[in-house]
């Protein structure tokens, strides 16, 4: 893309200009995808109990997407094709785009911090800032909203000291100062990075298209005030399997191994997604808010999962059992297949996955037996009820 393409202004919510038609944006001589997923009220299903006493106090509905090495659907549940928001789950996609359209080298630590959302400790502050001193800029040039620290031990040290919401400690630093260096490198604007027409933007739209497939369906903005598209969750899988399975040395094999290398960067010590990439070799993992997961494995197998009522409790017992699914030991994945729900400080029940999925772990005790439902999970097998 050219140095000099115009930037334009894009109202949020709307989508930037398309010659083609709408739904996408795009710039001179930009390749286009498949056409973008239908906007529509996804049809959810039950995903996740939540039993207490041996009876289902709560249901969360989702949908589930399973991959195969082939990147065939070997198994669904729910609206896998419905257009939805990925959130932080895409920025895999996102650092992809980032390389592409020519952000300096940076070191894995640097790179993972790109792709994170991360918990504000020390390491990923300075992490941030030296990708900011690298492009001759500080925490100033950052146009992200300014938070809190994510992590909960670490936003409490953080208030105990006295301090307040900052660009740099809020989850998304590390992809704004990446931004702003490759625009820096680009010779682009920098005030207006943000813009879903600025080329950055393009470019990254450019990836988010092409690894996912499909076109961009609708354009907003993100919590963290950067530029959020709208694809399906069958796409967003399809393109985080497509990072994961990149040879090294590719823009996507380098995203794909710094996240494997340090993936307590990519989130933060002790939250379950790195405990998630430490405990299975080679998965790269990313959540987002709202109930969003993705994983894949180095041969291409991948999940991806959407909460509907954005409840986080129940977004990785509903990972966990679609990695069962696509092969990983359950025992593997013990640390991660339930929530406990507890009762006068003692365990009365789990919130675990249901329908379809739950037959890949054993029973816990208190669970209930599944009824029929007009709702269905489809799988290889055909169709089974969702309790």
């Amino acid at each position: 893309m050219s140095h000099t393409t115009p930037a334009h202004t894009t109202p949020a919510g709307g989508t930037p200009p398309r010659p083609t038609g709408p739904g996408r944006p795009t710039g001179p001589g930009r390749p286009t995808q498949g056409e973008p997923p239908a906007i529509r009220e996804p049809a959810h299903v039950p995903v996740a109990h939540v039993v207490r006493g041996g009876v289902i106090e709560g249901v969360h509905h989702g949908s589930v997407v399973v991959l195969a090495a082939d990147g065939s659907v070997e198994f669904r549940a729910g609206d896998i094709e419905a257009a939805f928001y990925p959130r932080s789950a895409l920025k895999p996609v996102q650092a992809v785009g980032l390389l592409r359209a020519g952000l300096p080298p940076l070191d894995s630590e640097s790179l993972a911090l790109a792709a994170a959302s991360h918990s504000g400790e020390e390491r990923h502050l300075a992490t941030a800032r030296r990708i900011l001193d690298a492009a001759g800029l500080t925490e100033g040039d950052l146009r992200n909203t300014p938070d809190m620290p994510y992590g909960s031990a670490v936003r409490d040290e953080w208030i105990r000291a006295g301090r307040g919401p900052s660009r740099l400690a809020q989850n998304c630093s590390g992809k704004h100062a990446a931004m702003l260096m490759t625009a820096r490198a680009r010779g682009w604007s920098l005030e207006n990075y943000l813009d879903p027409g600025h080329p950055l933007q393009w470019e990254i739209a450019s990836a988010v298209e092409e690894l996912t497939g499909q076109g961009i369906a609708r354009v907003t903005v993100d919590g963290c005030g950067a530029p959020l598209f709208a694809v399906s969750l069958h796409g967003l899988t399809r393109a985080v399997a497509r990072i994961a399975t990149a040879a090294p040395g590719t823009d996507e094999g380098r995203v794909a191994h710094a996240m494997r290398e340090h993936p307590e960067m990519v989130s933060g010590s002790g939250r379950d997604v790195a405990r998630l990439m430490r405990a299975v070799p080679g998965l790269l993992a990313k959540d987002g808010f709202e109930g969003v997961q993705i994983a894949a494995l180095p041969d291409g197998r991948a999940v991806g999962v959407k909460i509907a009522d954005g409840a986080d409790r129940a977004r990785m017992p509903v990972t966990a059992a679609a990695l069962a699914r696509c092969g990983i030991d359950p025992r593997i994945l013990a640390a991660f297949d339930r929530t406990p729900v507890i009762g006068g400080g003692q365990e009365v029940g789990t919130l675990r996955a249901a329908g379809a999925l739950a037959p890949f772990f054993a029973p816990s005790a208190g669970s209930v037996p599944a009824a029929s439902s007009a709702s269905s999970a489809q799988g290889t097998s055909g169709a089974s009820s969702v309790a």
